[in-house]
């Protein structure tokens, strides 16, 4: 039995969050099936509220277009409570306006399973 918890192969907590109902399903799918417990929210402030509501959390995936909340203002509000949370912003424009979230790892929509396992792997290991 192999027992390796290297950050790429051990079960995180995922916090998923996408305006598209359809989106997100997809995205806890491909989550669930690398292994990961996944929490689900609809929009920035859901997800700030169960981030800082005392779930553990040790990943956030995000969609960065999105009424409201940008993925990279949900990743500045959240390095305000927990700096050391690492952010993916899921999004499909090649470049963002201003630079917003230039220094977040990038996963492009549409996203494989293996570029999901691949982003969260190089993300938890730069921790």
């Amino acid at each position: 039995m192999n027992l390796d918890r290297s950050p790429s192969k051990r079960s995180l907590t995922v916090l998923a969050v996408d305006d598209d109902a359809l989106v997100l399903m997809n995205t806890t799918l491909m989550l669930e099936e690398l292994g990961h417990t996944v929490i689900e929210a609809y929009n920035g402030q859901q997800a700030l509220d169960i981030a800082q509501g005392g779930k553990t959390v040790d990943l956030v995936i995000t969609d960065h277009s999105m009424p409201k909340m940008t993925g990279a203002e949900l990743a500045a509000r959240l390095r305000l409570s927990n700096p050391g949370l690492p952010v993916v912003l899921a999004t499909g424009y090649t470049e963002l306006p201003s630079g917003e979230g230039a220094d977040l790892p990038r996963l492009p929509k549409p996203f494989t399973e293996a570029q999901l396992r691949d982003i969260i792997a190089l993300t938890v290991t730069a921790r």
